[in-house]
């Protein structure tokens, strides 16, 4: 048998010391702690959730509780960021929204804003949003306001930068958070596809088809509302190989620049046909003032066919407008909007 002397002993304790600082190391000091991050979106927001009406699609309608048919009228705001950057972002704006006859508010939320202000900074916005439309009886449409194509990834302007994953991600916060609200009826997927560089209905109908499975998994209630090409205007590939998904509606832009007239024939062979089989939102057009006789042929035509509208924009700056100044005067076209939001 070896004999252990103290000085060996002692070598022996400092090795297993050694071992045991090895073992343990110590904890370093950083502030972000990731595994705590919410997830984008939070928690579902609850609050009067179901004060309103809930909106479904049955058929080509859009349709109350009791099954009654809604024709929705109403207006986009500007980008809740900007609204908020420039000070007009209050209930009292969205007071002058109701003031208007607007039944139906369309809230763009462009991706540059949504990543510089933060996620978890822009829910807060739109919660006020949904606060303040339901103590008013408005329904929302939440719009992810992008121009360009997500295929190719490039886009009309910076502030539209994006990418699928980002578009995803998008769909999947609001859902968590707004998807059964009843306040939210509609999700508009994509604000205006647009051919820059090569995309085929096939691509986008395979993403469009991705983002409302993506929405579906939180909400079997909001109603995702899906574009075309040419800027959100042609519905035409809707004849041979529509969206393959139930309780969708589709969007259009009509604005008076896309054909010449005479418009309702080539808004007929364009758009109109698809009301007959779905339930169909102009989710954006206006600058009724020229020409002239443009607002009331794109009105009669819409609610002749039963497709409800939103028209562009309650901002002075961003054009075509319907206010003047943030005293809120109409200008000709928004006169003419408020007086067919009012029938």
């Amino acid at each position: 048998m070896k004999r252990i002397t103290s000085t060996g002993a002692a070598s022996m304790a400092l090795l297993c010391c050694g071992a045991a600082a090895l073992a343990q190391p110590q904890a370093q000091t950083r502030s972000h702690t990731w595994w705590r991050d919410p997830a984008p979106g939070g928690r579902p927001y609850t609050t009067n959730n179901k004060k309103m009406p809930l909106i479904s699609v049955k058929g080509n309608k859009f349709v109350d509780p009791d099954g009654n048919a809604v024709l929705f009228r109403g207006l986009a705001i500007s980008d809740p960021d900007k609204l908020a950057m420039q000070g007009h972002w209050s209930r009292e704006h969205f007071v002058k929204v109701k003031e208007m006859g607007t039944r139906l508010v369309r809230i763009p939320v462009h991706p540059v804003a949504w990543r510089e202000r933060t996620p978890i900074e822009y829910v807060k916005l739109l919660d006020q949003a949904v606060e303040w439309c339901t103590d008013l009886d408005m329904y929302i449409i939440i719009d992810w306001h992008s121009i360009g194509n997500l295929t190719t990834g490039v886009y009309q302007d910076p502030m539209y930068d994006t990418t699928k994953e980002e578009t995803y991600g998008f769909w999947r916060a609001m859902s968590r958070r707004y998807g059964n609200h009843n306040t939210v009826a509609f999700f508009e997927l994509f604000n205006e596809p647009a051919a820059f560089g090569r995309v085929s209905w096939d691509e986008w109908k395979t993403m469009v088809e991705d983002q409302i499975a993506v929405i579906r998994a939180n909400s079997q209630q909001v109603i995702p509302l899906v574009a075309g090409f040419d800027w959100a205007y042609d519905l035409t590939p809707l004849r041979l190989n529509p969206i393959a998904a139930e309780r969708i509606g589709y969007t259009v832009h009509p604005y008076s620049n896309k054909r010449p007239q005479p418009w309702e024939p080539k808004w007929e062979e364009d758009f109109g046909f698809a009301a007959a089989k779905y339930p169909l939102i102009a989710t954006e057009f206006g600058g009724f003032a020229r020409p002239a006789e443009y607002g009331p042929a794109i009105i009669k035509y819409l609610e002749g066919k039963g497709i409800s509208w939103t028209v562009w924009c309650f901002d002075p700056e961003w054009g075509p407008t319907l206010i003047s100044d943030w005293q809120y005067t109409l200008n000709p076209s928004g006169q003419f909007a408020k007086d067919a939001m009012s029938k």
